[in-house]
């Protein structure tokens, strides 16, 4: 049997929040898939960019794509997990993504500043989840 190809550090991605103006977050995403923050403004910066993460794992696995035996896609060298958590300026999220069934995803999100978890069943209820808590008073 062949080992995991992804470790369970790969599997959440940290998301730093510096801003949220008019309903835009502006933070960077952290993955030790990647070598580096992952920048992102706006909404739809933050699901592309997340949608690349979890295609270049390969996990979860998309529900639409067509699933074989054959030899694995070519993946990207991995960088090693950072020792220190990085944080947003306005608040930090763990974000977790289990599933990626009925193209859309499921898993949980740790709101880290107030160490309160949900799960989300659609990108939509992610969407709220983070909204909310970008909207709380503090």
């Amino acid at each position: 049997m062949q080992p995991k190809k992804v470790g369970n550090e790969f599997r959440t991605t940290i998301v730093c929040i510096d801003s949220y103006d008019s309903g835009i977050p502006v933070g960077r995403l952290f993955n030790p898939q990647n070598k580096g923050p992952v920048p992102f403004h706006g909404l739809t910066q933050f699901l592309r960019q997340m949608e690349d993460l979890l295609n270049d794992l390969r996990f979860p696995q998309s529900f639409t794509e067509l699933r074989t035996f054959g030899p694995a896609a070519p993946q990207r060298p991995r960088t090693e997990p950072a020792d220190t958590a990085p944080e947003g300026k306005l608040a930090t999220f763990s974000l977790r993504v289990i599933f990626r069934q009925n193209a859309s995803w499921q898993g949980s999100v740790l709101w880290m500043n107030q160490g309160r978890e949900e799960s989300f069943r659609s990108v939509l209820e992610l969407i709220f989840l983070l909204d909310g808590a970008l909207n709380t008073p503090n």
